[in-house]
């Protein structure tokens, strides 16, 4: 089987979530000879390359570039199946017209003010279409199924398997916190609540931010300028932008806390890379972020500040907790890999 992807997003420079997402599967994918179309805008990543892997790439983008992939795989059809990891709008465009599996990371278009209007525009528009088009739907956990189901209830369960993802490196060197730093990874937006966060910050004790710095790392996103103008009144907040792998990975190893208050994720990558270096983490219940955490996490209410602050004070000041969460957090990091989700994924394309 043949398998053409859509890697656009994994092919950029600042990979998001979903980039990050592609980025990990098609590692394995390549790694394991498996014949694949990647279908690109941009030259395909050294990663990427393989005996197996043949490269088309469109000369447009935005729409013009899904009504070109669409219309090739309507006529050239060099593939079995397509795999479309990031948008619905190719799915939608063929109708059921070729065998699509679309990867489904959250229906966060449906939910009310927190996803930016562009997106969540398109995202309403085209999913149920590319539903009612598609030979099977992947999700990224068990938690975006049943929204899924939820949201389309004559949706067949079968039809839908969580496929889930793994960590961005497979034995990173480990976390010797620093005793200073609390983490917070995300792109700037409502719905990584990193405004609560700073205003939680913002209320421990004196003694605890003189020593603990809280470091917000993502780039700009949307409504994003009261966290900005939060976050730079504040002494002891950074917002570091994007930064690249490198930073990020040193961010990783000597962070003494990861907090990730967010109000609703698909699945929380971020959070996949912090059990896996045995970090303690501070989060929330909502979304797919209790599944991936397990008890390998502090939950607190995303929507109340006083929670937020209460949970950062017993994670900086109760050295056994943290010590219990690092153990529990290496454990749980084992439940997630590439290796299962494409196993997963071949699973689901064998039986099409």
């Amino acid at each position: 089987m043949r398998i053409a992807i859509d890697v656009r997003e994994a092919c950029k420079p600042k990979r998001t979530g979903k980039g990050q997402w592609v980025h990990g599967l098609m590692r394995e994918l390549v790694q394991r000879n498996i014949p694949l179309v990647a279908y690109t805008d941009t030259p395909l990543p050294s990663v990427f390359r393989g005996k197996n892997v043949r490269v088309v790439r469109f000369g447009v983008r935005g729409w013009r570039w899904h009504l070109a992939a669409a219309r090739r795989l309507r006529t050239v059809k060099d593939a079995d199946v397509y795999l479309s990891p990031t948008s619905y709008i190719v799915p939608a465009l063929l109708k059921g017209a070729f065998p699509v599996v679309p990867v489904v990371h959250d229906i966060i278009a449906f939910k009310d003010k927190t996803h930016e209007k562009r997106a969540s525009f398109i995202e309403r528009l085209t999913l149920g279409r590319a539903v009612k088009g598609a030979a099977h739907l992947c999700t990224v956990s068990a938690a975006t199924k049943r929204d899924l189901l939820e949201r389309y209830p004559s949706l067949d369960a079968r039809s839908v398997t969580g496929i889930y993802a793994g960590p961005m490196r497979a034995t990173p060197p480990a976390n010797t916190p620093d005793g200073k730093t609390i983490l917070c990874v995300g792109t700037l937006s409502p719905r990584k609540n990193q405004k609560r966060l700073v205003d939680a910050y913002a209320q421990l004790p004196q003694g605890l931010r003189e020593q603990y710095r809280l470091v917000l790392v993502g780039g700009r996103g949307w409504k994003d300028a009261d966290i900005l103008e939060a976050a730079s009144k504040l002494p002891g907040v950074e917002w570091r932008d994007y930064v690249q792998e490198k930073e990020y990975e040193e961010l990783l190893q000597s962070c003494t806390l990861f907090a990730l208050p967010s109000l609703y994720e698909g699945f929380g990558m971020q959070l996949l890379d912090a059990l896996q270096r045995g970090i303690p983490i501070l989060t929330s219940g909502n979304g797919s972020l209790r599944e991936v955490c397990g008890n390998a996490a502090h939950y607190v209410d995303p929507c109340s500040v006083p929670s937020i602050t209460e949970g950062l004070r017993l994670l900086l000041t109760q050295d056994r907790l943290r010590f219990d969460l690092r153990q529990r957090a290496l454990v749980q990091s084992h439940t997630f890999s590439w290796s299962r989700t494409a196993d997963l994924l071949l699973e689901v394309l064998r039986k099409l």
